[in-house]
């Protein structure tokens, strides 16, 4: 696409549903989330993603931070934003999968101001799971996929 073209508006990312998401992680926003312009700035979303996605790992087990031998390194990433959010707020995380490979998840998050039906912003990010000592991909351990099927999309 060239600089002077923009994308049709069917293939512009909207807002998803509330109802998209099984799992919500509330999430307080903090004073130095905002930047100059009085929003929360672009970086703290993803922040938002990986906190998520890991406290509900380790809250069902799949994931221990310090003593586990598989851990996920993040590949890919990416997020569409559609309103703003700000401190004071409270923040809503949706968390679903949208897919599970041999030794890789996407993990998709939507991200609502406290009891908003749509999404202020959305994306994903994709796991890669690896020893933790050679960094090389594993099989995904069965407890994780235990977990991972409560947050089937």
């Amino acid at each position: 696409m060239s600089d002077d073209e923009t994308p049709s508006a069917a293939a512009r990312p909207r807002p998803v549903p509330r109802s998209g998401f099984r799992v919500f992680r509330a999430i307080p926003t903090r004073w130095m989330d905002n930047d100059v312009y009085g929003h929360v700035n672009n970086v703290v979303y993803y922040s938002w993603f990986d906190t998520a996605v890991n406290a509900w790992l380790i809250g069902q087990g799949a994931l221990d931070l310090h003593r586990g031998g598989t851990i996920g390194l993040v590949v890919e990433t990416q997020c569409h934003y559609f309103a703003p959010l700000a401190f004071p707020q409270t923040v809503e995380a949706g968390i679903r999968v949208g897919r599970v490979g041999a030794s890789s998840v996407r993990y998709e998050i939507g991200l609502f101001a406290e009891g908003e039906a749509a999404s202020a912003a959305h994306g994903h990010f994709v796991h890669v799971y690896v020893d933790r000592d050679t960094r090389r991909p594993v099989a995904l351990p069965q407890r994780l996929r235990d977990a991972l099927a409560g947050l089937a999309a």
